[in-house]
């Protein structure tokens, strides 16, 4: 049956010319601008009906990641601390120091930071002036996702409003995935980083269009940022914008392979100005490179926040081995990162291969096959990257798959739904929602308690759907509400389930260094206890002790709980009113107002005090920043008012600097206990 007939419900056939294979198997092609377009007043009333939509998509969609955005406090405190520091000092600003000070800085670079500081220097230090520039990305990620899939649906349907749903459609089910909804509520750098990377996708599918150069230049820029939110992770979806621009750009092969070299270049340059700066400073003028061994931040590129992660070998780390989780090709639907991010992944990879197939006969320059490429290829080197990588790896690390997903969804349901009357389009669009409401109802069945009658709805709903879709392909003719009643079927048994999800996580405030969408669907890495830190690092016994609590049993200050717990790793403390009058008294006095084992420790009181406070160690407590007579040196210059003993889990590797300091403390300088918290004065 050709695409181009009309549709037995009734429905006007997409606008565009078929072109049918000696096989039989139609491909797309779109048709001179300007056929059956209909009136202008027409046309032009339907795209202020488009705009107006997408203007209530995009509206709704800050609601969601806006609303009661401030109860997460801090979030993650470490990164907050990071932003307070550099609204205070353009030292601590440039190289993402973890205090005004600049004695260490985070364990990333600092572009997610920038943003953060900018925010905090204009509006003051607050909870919203550090999350509500998450938000507004979350909203610039949805937007130009939609951009992205309806210029690429716009030469497969023939048809502006087909177009404008599926770009819709990437743009909805993006916003509704749990994890996203986490993240573009939260400060880690995944949030800018997301960002960077649909718009460096948007850029490449432009650029295959329109075959301007200038384009894949900038998403080459694009990605050389992304790099400084988040090192060598965005590299992940370098090969499928590669590979469909290679393909499809419609210039001679020397000359794409010139481009794709320009689009390198300028990926360097737009991250490898800041990695300059930072190697020819002199290390006694900057701040230490958190995160590595020897204050090298190619060291921590490749190292620990690159390579390390792929094998596990990441001196300096904590836990590793089977801590994190076993890899395997099935991770990314496990009881721990399922609920994340797995509702759509089966239905998305059906979507991008029926789509490959179905167009097997376009012509090499086809916008929906180089789609199907560069957003495929995101989410299948991602997602085998994230399932088979040994080394750290968090539950919220998925949220780099939201943005392919939706778009193979908006793109794929949208092409096969004009096409459902072939055998081969209709089986496969009835696959995908088939798939989609069977795994949406699993992700359910797995968080016992919650909303225990939804999971059938969207199994019912789904499977009802892809009967009907099925039922259309073998000639059954059906009334004309049944097309808007089977789509409103698949939206249910595809939406409903994330949708829910993700409703809870913006109900529920999160904290700390490691947080998870969605409720509880059992422990593992990360997994368990939602909105905190607990039950959320592998090894960890649950109700460890809280930093501020002191030294415990005889451990050097700062080390107590050992290695049976986090401490203050996770997430950070807040200091009793007494501390923090005794940290603020004399403070222009010194450099440090203290000092304390553990980045999550003294971002607590740095945040409480507004005052430079030292992370010995850095975020684990294994970097050697400072080392025992770095810090001897800066308390005997009087530089460094207090020690405060943290509880703090001793890393697997690395430098013991932290744990000697700790000892010299307790050995050397009375103990004193404020607000229920041991110090030390050392000034």
């Amino acid at each position: 049956m050709s695409v181009d007939s009309p549709s037995r419900s009734g429905a006007t056939a997409p606008s565009r010319l078929g072109v049918t294979s000696r096989l039989g198997v139609t491909s797309w092609r779109s048709r001179p601008a300007g056929a059956h377009a209909g009136t202008r007043p027409a046309a032009a009333a339907g795209a202020v009906r488009r705009r107006a939509e997408l203007g209530v998509v995009l509206a709704a969609v800050t609601a969601l990641y806006v609303w009661d955005l401030g109860a997460s406090g801090w979030a993650n405190a470490f990164y907050s601390a990071a932003a307070q520091a550099g609204s205070q000092s353009w030292e601590a600003f440039f190289f993402g120091s973890s205090d005004a000070a600049n004695s260490i800085t985070v364990d990333k670079p600092p572009a997610a930071l920038w943003i953060m500081g900018l925010s905090v220097r204009l509006f003051g230090l607050s909870p919203w002036s550090i999350l509500v520039p998450e938000a507004l990305m979350g909203v610039a990620t949805a937007w130009i996702l939609y951009l992205a899939v309806r210029r690429a649906a716009r030469p497969a349907t023939g048809s502006d409003g087909a177009a404008h749903a599926a770009g819709l459609l990437a743009a909805v089910v993006l916003a509704l995935t749990p994890v996203a909804a986490l993240m573009f509520r939260f400060n880690n750098p995944d949030a800018l980083l997301v960002l960077l990377m649909t718009a460096a996708g948007y850029a490449t599918i432009r650029a295959i269009q329109g075959g301007h150069a200038r384009w894949l230049l900038a998403a080459g820029a694009l990605l050389g940022l992304g790099f400084l939110a988040k090192q060598l992770q965005v590299l992940l979806v370098v090969p499928g914008f590669a590979l469909a621009y290679l393909w499809a750009a419609p210039q001679a092969l020397g000359k794409r392979l010139l481009h794709l070299g320009g689009a390198l270049a300028a990926m360097a340059v737009a991250a490898g100005w800041w990695i300059a700066a930072v190697e020819l400073v002199p290390a006694s003028a900057r701040p230490y490179i958190g995160g590595s061994q020897t204050n090298s931040i190619l060291e921590l590129t490749f190292g620990y926040n690159g390579l390390g992660r792929l094998s596990g070998n990441e001196v300096g780390s904590v836990g590793g081995g089977n801590g994190w989780g076993q890899s395997g090709l099935l991770r990314l639907f496990s009881s721990s990162f399922g609920g994340q991010i797995a509702w759509l992944l089966p239905a998305a990879l059906i979507l991008g291969a029926a789509l490959l197939w179905a167009g097997r006969h376009a012509p090499r320059t086809d916008a929906v096959r180089a789609s199907v490429i560069a957003w495929g290829g995101w989410v299948l080197v991602t997602g085998l990257t994230f399932s088979l990588m040994e080394g750290i790896i968090h539950e919220y690390y998925s949220v780099a798959l939201a943005p392919g997903i939706a778009a193979l969804v908006g793109l794929g349901s949208v092409v096969l739904w004009q096409r459902r009357r072939g055998a081969f389009d209709g089986a496969a669009l009835a696959a995908a929602i088939a798939a989609a409401g069977l795994m949406s109802a699993t992700l359910l069945g797995r968080a016992s308690g919650f909303v225990p009658w939804l999971a059938w709805v969207v199994a019912a709903a789904g499977l009802a759907a892809a009967a009907v879709v099925l039922a259309g392909t073998v000639g059954l003719r059906l009334p004309g509400w049944a097309g808007r009643t089977t789509a409103a079927l698949a939206l249910v048994g595809a939406l409903a389930g994330p949708l829910a999800f993700t409703l809870q996580t913006v109900g529920t405030p999160h904290s700390g260094a490691i947080v998870t969408a969605g409720p509880s669907s059992g422990f593992g890495p990360g997994g368990g206890q939602r909105g905190t830190a607990a039950g959320a690092f592998p090894g960890r016994a649950q109700g460890a002790p809280t930093a501020g609590q002191g030294a415990s049993g005889g451990a050097p200050a700062g080390f107590g709980g050992g290695r049976g717990g986090a401490g203050g790793l996770l997430g950070a403390t807040t200091p009793s009113s007494e501390l923090v009058a005794a940290l603020t008294a004399d403070a222009s006095g010194y450099t440090w107002a203290a000092a304390v084992v553990g980045s999550n420790n003294a971002a607590g009181y740095q945040l409480a005090t507004q005052l430079p406070v030292m992370a010995l160690g850095g975020f684990n407590g294994t970097d050697p920043s400072p080392t025992l007579a770095q810090f001897q040196q800066l308390v005997a210059d009087g530089k460094v008012h207090w020690f405060i003993a943290a509880n703090m889990m001793q890393g697997s590797s690395g430098s013991d600097a932290a744990r000697e300091i700790a000892a010299w403390v307790e050995a050397d300088f009375p103990a004193q206990t404020i607000g229920g918290t041991t110090v030390y004065q050392l000034g």
